[in-house]
């Protein structure tokens, strides 16, 4: 299981557009016990935001970039200042570019197929997407049966009230989610809820 996620045990995915609040938002995750942000390629200012962030983020806060579909993309996220690259499908090409620029990776796997092609490629820990639609904690059980050591990230569905559960299994080292940081929010400027989520999230984990 890759050793890298061990202190993100909560990665925010964060969808927004404006680099103005991205100091702030870094600063409330932080505040909240939560030290890194999945800054995801689906908005025109994404990548702003995200060399905003990793300008202004406090002390040992971590940045990354989600969303990433191809090569060109992980050069701009790297550029940008990225730390890790997160992808919604397994893709040789964006994997090898990662690591060829430094960037810790987690693909994303929906099959048992694509697990093995992770495996084969070196990769220890995958992305579990869509978490929720393929069977959210037994899907996880039925895979991990069969890929021991290798560690499953669930993303999409995953929220405040089926995180602690995800955490307390053995094989998935962090969960993924949206909730932490709603784009409502970071588009209307407010983030000011966003420690007490982070708190209240970390609070319920599970110590690695």
């Amino acid at each position: 299981m890759s050793d890298w996620l061990l202190p993100f045990p909560v990665i925010p995915v964060v969808v927004a557009d404006r680099p103005d609040v991205a100091s702030d938002l870094a600063f409330a995750l932080d505040d909240g016990g939560v030290r890194c942000a999945e800054i995801t390629l689906r908005t025109p200012r994404a990548l702003e935001v995200l060399a905003a962030m990793t300008a202004g983020a406090p002390p040992g806060f971590v940045v990354g970039a989600g969303t990433v579909l191809d090569v060109d993309q992980v050069d701009r996220a790297a550029d940008a200042g990225a730390a890790f690259i997160v992808s919604p499908g397994f893709d040789d090409d964006v994997v090898e570019r990662a690591r060829t620029r430094g960037l810790e990776v987690l693909p994303g796997v929906a099959t048992a197929t694509e697990v093995q092609r992770a495996r084969r490629a070196g990769v220890s820990a995958v992305k579990l997407f869509p978490a929720d639609l393929l069977g959210g904690r037994s899907a996880i059980d039925a895979l991990a049966a069969v890929f021991a050591g290798t560690g499953f990230v669930p993303s999409g569905g995953v929220g405040a009230h089926n995180a602690a559960d995800y955490l307390s299994h053995p094989a998935v080292p962090s969960v993924s989610g949206s909730w932490l940081a709603p784009r409502a929010e970071i588009d209307a400027g407010d983030v000011s809820r966003v420690a007490e989520r982070g708190r209240a999230a970390m609070r319920d984990r599970i110590a690695p």
